[in-house]
């Protein structure tokens, strides 16, 4: 009996070891795939921005979502005075507030730039149309000193649409308005990272497996995090359902 379970106790050591492993595989292999570009430039933008001086492009829109305002419930206010909790006090945001945007649009008027599916790493696994881009709700880590945000991509710039050889190649971001700025985020990731309106912060692209929870993961209908547990808690709803039947036909 002493022996059986003690093969028993061995095999699911081994079996931890080997999901540990392959965890670290994994997120090495992401590393690898999607290393940081650091020392970017880093400007704070906001749904329903106004143009201003250093923003020609008002943000009512986005480059995927020509009623992001409304989508998004309102005017992301970036007066802290007027936020709470990483989100401004009059709604809650019906979309993550923890948001991003990267010079590279991968839809076009017909469809996607002719690039688009040699040079966004992951097109072929998420391609669902020529309608759909496949580069908007994609997870991004941004790091200051020993801070970590996620953020979800939700729009293209600043300044510039079309810049694949710097958000997917080893290009840095060339000179603009600011400074030569190559990462906007949001007032979320600003008050999460302490940055300054302009700052200084390093990215990379990451897979949902590798996002932590955190404030980023809690609104939005576009959340992976909130799309995946609504569908836990369906499918548990169900299995709940089926067992209740399955004692009462007992």
């Amino acid at each position: 009996m002493m022996k059986a379970i003690s093969i028993l106790l061995i095999g699911a050591l081994g079996a931890i070891i080997a999901g540990c492993l392959n965890t670290e595989h994994n997120a090495s292999a992401t590393r690898e795939r999607y290393p940081w570009k650091t020392n970017i430039v880093t400007t704070v933008f906001w749904i329903g921005e106004q143009p201003s001086g250093n923003n020609p492009v008002p943000n009512r829109k986005s480059s995927w979502d020509k009623y992001w305002t409304r989508n998004y419930g309102g005017f992301d206010d970036p007066n802290p005075a007027h936020r709470s909790n990483y989100i401004p006090v009059k709604f809650t945001p019906r979309q993550n507030p923890f948001y991003c945007a990267l010079p590279y649009n991968d839809k076009s008027a017909n469809g996607h730039r002719p690039e688009a599916p040699r040079v966004v790493p992951w097109f072929k696994e998420v391609y669902r149309g020529p309608g759909v881009s496949t580069c908007k709700d994609r997870w991004v880590a941004i790091r200051k000193g020993n801070r970590t945000a996620y953020a979800q991509w939700e729009d293209a710039g600043p300044f510039r649409t079309d810049y694949w050889q710097y958000v997917f190649g080893n290009e840095r971001p060339k000179p603009n308005l600011n400074r030569g700025a190559g990462l906007d985020v949001s007032p979320a990731v600003r008050d999460y990272l302490g940055l300054s309106d302009t700052d200084v912060t390093d990215w990379r692209f990451v897979e949902f497996s590798e996002v932590s929870r955190g404030p980023w993961s809690t609104l939005g209908e576009n959340n992976t995090f909130v799309i995946s547990d609504r569908k836990t808690g369906m499918e548990l709803a169900e299995a709940s359902k089926r067992a209740e039947g399955g004692a009462v036909v007992r």
